[in-house]
């Protein structure tokens, strides 16, 4: 895949921009996982994404560049919000459902554990997170409540003499497939405070299926699980998740990775249109030079341009510990609707090829219709902020 179109001219190359806020040596992290995506993940995409399977040899090219302690990055700096936006800004410049394969280890799973377990539980599975040699995903949505979860909930844990039972369903797991644990949230049935706990993918009672026939985010498997009278020690419970403003402070640090993810997205789109009208050539000359494309590439290039600077500033504000429902709500809404705008216009280019995985602006074109619902969806966040901005809740 080619650097990013607009740079110099518009100074957009994100690791151009990563070396202004971030170390030499996380920009060569960066840049070693940009030549790891184009040199053996991007060739096959096509084939993952037509087969709806996700390459045993895609982790098998990232784990070894250790992406969450990079050699030469502080912790502090490897840790960032700003290091972990780049790098989900360049996993899903190549491919979305490589992002979010990523993501769910990184980000979810690892945000939940130091965020929600005690500081023996966070050092214990730090390390092996970090190594990929205990895998996890984040378990919070249900079959019959996405944007509700917070009062619908409807998985339950029950006190036993030697721990917990859990019952219930999730839906849409990212990687439980393939996790050894899943981080399940329940509501506890003595307080009805919601509680979370590390269950063994493989513990008696839980059963997974895989959710097929997706039109997008095709290579990342994503499951249904059902828990029937699970049991789990107390030991397995992340001692510091007590309610829902406990998942809400989880949710918070999270959110900015699916907006560096949708930016992500735009910036592929751009640069596969952009590919393909220099190379594409009707009525004797290449379709770059008319009109009605240019304006269409103008405008992915605005959408690109303020969705960077948004989630880089999100990131920022982050870092130095400010944290808003409302900053990393708006930053959602914002990055994955101008996505789904970029990739319609990327797709509108490429004419009827760009509904052929030949070409990445197709995948782009699909991906962006998940991103734009996970993880908080566009009407959700948008009240989020009207909440922010009035005083008014207008959620009931």
């Amino acid at each position: 895949m080619p650097a990013l179109v607009a740079d110099p001219v518009f100074g957009l190359d994100p690791l151009a921009i990563a070396r202004t806020h971030l170390s030499a040596a996380a920009c060569d992290a960066l840049g070693r996982l940009q030549q790891t995506l184009e040199r053996d993940i991007h060739p096959l995409l096509a084939d993952a994404w037509e087969s709806a399977t996700m390459p045993a040899a895609v982790l098998d090219a990232l784990i070894p560049l250790a992406l969450m302690a990079p050699p030469g990055v502080d912790d502090r700096e490897a840790r960032s919000s700003l290091f972990a936006g780049f790098r989900n800004l360049v996993l899903a410049r190549t491919d979305a459902s490589v992002a979010t394969l990523y993501n769910a280890q990184s980000g979810l799973f690892r945000t939940t554990v130091a965020l929600g377990g005690s500081p023996a539980q966070a050092a214990e599975w730090e390390p092996h997170i970090r190594a990929f040699t205990r895998r996890g995903v984040f378990a919070l949505t249900e079959p019959a409540h996405g944007s509700d979860i917070a009062g619908g909930m409807a998985t339950t844990a029950t006190r036993s003499s030697d721990g917990w039972v859990l019952n219930g369903a999730k839906r849409w797991i990212g990687g439980a497939v393939t996790a050894d644990a899943l981080a399940v949230f329940a509501r506890d049935v003595s307080d009805d405070r919601v509680k979370a706990f590390l269950v063994p993918r493989d513990a008696e009672g839980v059963v997974l299926r895989p959710i097929e026939r997706k039109v997008a985010l095709r290579p990342m498997q994503n499951a249904d699980i059902a828990l029937n009278s699970v049991r789990v020690p107390e030991q397995a419970r992340l001692a510091h998740v007590n309610g829902w403003r406990d998942v809400s402070r989880i949710l918070r640090a999270m959110r900015s990775d699916v907006a560096w993810i949708a930016t992500g997205i735009q910036a592929g789109a751009l640069e596969s249109a952009v590919a393909y009208v220099r190379d594409r050539h009707q009525f004797g000359q290449s379709i770059g030079g008319f009109q009605l494309v240019q304006e269409k590439l103008a405008r992915m290039l605005g959408n690109l341009t303020s969705s960077l600077a948004l989630v880089t500033q999100l990131s920022l504000r982050q870092d130095r510990g400010e944290y808003d429902d409302h900053a990393s709500a708006l930053a959602k809404m914002h990055t994955a609707r101008a996505a789904r705008e970029t990739v319609s216009l990327g797709r509108e280019v490429a004419g009827g090829n760009g509904i052929l995985l030949d070409h990445d602006v197709a995948r782009f074109f699909a991906d962006a219709e998940a991103v734009y619902s996970y993880e908080g969806t566009h009407e959700i966040n948008a009240l989020i902020v009207g909440r922010a901005l009035t005083g008014e809740s207008a959620f009931v």
